[in-house]
């Protein structure tokens, strides 16, 4: 299927995308592979290898495995329910096998008994994880490896083996290896074309759709997305998407305490914002970034602390989006006079705008962490913050384009470090920051005309490098960084 806007706004809990959500979504998706052999499990063996074992214990990346295995999705899986489940683990050290599907297995399994293999990298991606179920005399009834590719997508070995099958078959007998690599992109983004009015792959695409239809970018979004669903299940869906953003923040500024993880980073969002409160009541302009900063934080400590997010593009980086979009919806005298349906307008045309730019970051490079380093997660963030904004603001798709390269231009080269493998230092801030640039680079490209020397596929080209090039260490590994050179407690 083609990225949908709700591939990339997701509901999930924290505190990653990568590390947890895609984990737990592997291990639902091993449940569904066993099928009716479910009932025929004895025992388990699960490996875990490269950055998802180097930052597991930080990121809540063994629970996630574990209820994952219990057949639960993080779309789905509420609060309480998560709570009780890593009570019961622990107190029993056992899971219940696919006990969501009403047909559960009890295994004497936990945490320890996975192997972790945090040196050994898989060739495909640096997150990756493999399940092997056996039967009561050790013959293997099932086994496969998942990929956490970004931003909680999941991609199995059968998945990247049959892909190839199909690439070399149109490949034919040319001995290039890369033919297959680059046959098996372009027969995905053939058959998206096939099912898209408005396929598009890369910046210039996008803008020559645009210019030949005489339609925003929100408009082309939206036009792909009816081929997938109906007009109420879109708009439904992405005021959705927003309540969950703005829950997720009222919720966090509510909490006050440390974040859970032994740092012992102290929640300031709850503090701030009755301050703020006290000194901007009337919401004075003036105070725009504190707000912005506000937002942004608070969502980040609820993600710290394992809470409901929209994973936006990755859950690392979910402040950001939110962040913008409540300065959007707040300091855009547009917006903020037209009323609710002008919020509501403001709210579509954002994310869709916003989506549009993250499937370009997606397709052509990568939202994952732990293979392009941070400016993958809050860089592509920040510029698809940056693009919704601009399009809110009234700006051309020309002026969209160029707040989405100015954003990620001032993003080039970030490192993902965290502390402990745990998404609050020096994450928490960052997406206060980005946030800020992201408005910014709005308020530059709305000043100009459209026109600028460094296009978004440029710069998104040059993100991918850039990660290729970075050092292992720097990429979610707890090898280099901040992660070594601070001291933990």
């Amino acid at each position: 299927m083609p990225l949908s806007v709700f591939d990339l706004f997701t509901v999930g809990i924290g505190p990653s995308s990568s590390h947890t959500v895609g984990p737990m979504r592997a291990g639902a998706s091993f449940i569904d592979l066993l099928s009716d052999s479910l009932s025929s499990v004895a025992d388990l063996r699960v490996d875990v290898f490269g950055s998802l074992a180097a930052t597991g214990a930080g990121h809540g990346t063994f629970d996630a495995i574990l209820i994952g295995l219990e057949g639960c999705r993080p779309d789905l899986i509420e609060a309480n329910e998560l709570t009780a489940r890593r009570t019961r683990m622990s107190e029993t050290g056992t899971i219940i096998l696919g006990d969501s599907t009403g047909n559960g297995v009890e295994l004497k399994f936990t945490e320890d008994d996975m192997v972790k293999r945090p040196l050994t990298v898989l060739p495909r991606h640096t997150n990756a994880m493999t399940v092997t179920a056996y039967d009561a005399a050790g013959e293997t009834l099932a086994e496969e490896t998942y990929y956490s590719v970004g931003g909680g997508f999941v991609t199995s070995e059968t998945e990247f083996l049959d892909k190839e099958k199909t690439a070399e078959a149109d490949a034919g007998d040319g001995d290039a290896e890369f033919a297959v690599a680059d046959s098996v992109v372009d027969a995905e983004l053939e058959s998206y074309d096939e099912e898209l009015p408005y396929p598009f792959h890369s910046g210039v695409e996008l803008l020559q759709r645009c210019r030949e239809n005489d339609l925003s970018i929100a408009e082309i979004m939206h036009a792909n997305e009816l081929s997938m669903r109906d007009e109420d299940e879109i708009r439904h869906g992405l005021l959705h998407i927003y309540s969950v953003m703005e829950e997720c923040a009222s919720a966090s500024l509510d909490r006050s305490g440390y974040l859970p993880g032994g740092l012992k980073v102290r929640r300031r969002a709850h503090d701030w914002y009755l301050k703020l409160k006290a000194e901007d009541p009337d919401r004075d302009p003036g105070y725009y970034l504190e707000w912005v900063n506000l937002i942004a934080m608070a969502v980040n400590e609820e993600n710290a602390s394992g809470g409901r997010v929209v994973t936006a593009p990755t859950n690392g980086a979910a402040g950001i989006i939110p962040a913008v979009l409540h300065y959007a919806l707040n300091y855009v005298p547009a917006v903020k006079e037209g009323g609710e349906s002008a919020k509501h307008r403001a709210i579509v045309d954002f994310l869709l705008t916003a989506a549009a730019i993250g499937v370009l970051y997606k397709e052509r490079a990568s939202i994952s962490g732990a293979e392009v380093g941070c400016q993958g997660e809050v860089g592509s963030a920040s510029s698809m913050a940056a693009g919704g904004l601009a399009a809110v603001m009234g700006g051309t798709p020309e002026q969209v384009e160029n707040a989405a390269e100015i954003a990620m231009e001032h993003n080039l080269g970030l490192t993902c470090d965290p502390i402990s493998g745990l998404v609050q230092v020096p994450c928490i801030e960052r997406n206060a920051i980005a946030a800020g640039k992201a408005i910014n680079a709005s308020r530059m490209a709305l000043w100009g005309d459209g026109q600028h020397r460094v296009s978004l596929d440029e710069v998104i080209e040059t993100m991918r490098q850039t990660g290729a090039d970075m050092s292992s260490k720097y990429k979610e590994t707890a090898m280099g960084g901040l992660a070594v050179n601070v001291v933990e407690c």
